[in-house]
């Protein structure tokens, strides 16, 4: 299974449902319930815009979504957010390609 994360693909998935980027709490629900939000901004954050990530499992994309969390937030000297299986069950599910 591959997952791929582009900021086309996050902005494509807002508007097929009818979400505004504003609109902090159906991102949340979206994403995977409180701080859904956080990670989509996260997801964002770490791909460069006109650019695709891609891995190749589930395992894969939530260490690289950890580790980038982990980085940015010893870069500010704070406590890292952990990715619950909540966040990472509902990504998934909107990244998986076949």
């Amino acid at each position: 299974m591959t997952f791929i994360v582009s900021h086309q693909l996050l902005d494509d998935l807002l508007r097929s449902r009818g979400i505004k980027a504003t609109d902090l709490a159906s991102i949340d629900k979206l994403f995977g319930g409180a701080d859904g939000y956080y990670w989509y901004h996260t997801l964002r954050h770490m791909c460069p815009k006109g650019d695709l990530l891609v891995w190749d499992s589930e395992a894969e994309m939530r260490t690289a979504v950890q580790e980038h969390e982990n980085e940015t937030a010893a870069e500010d000297e704070v406590k890292p957010q952990v990715l619950s299986d909540a966040h990472v069950a509902a990504i998934s599910k909107l990244l998986r390609r076949q």
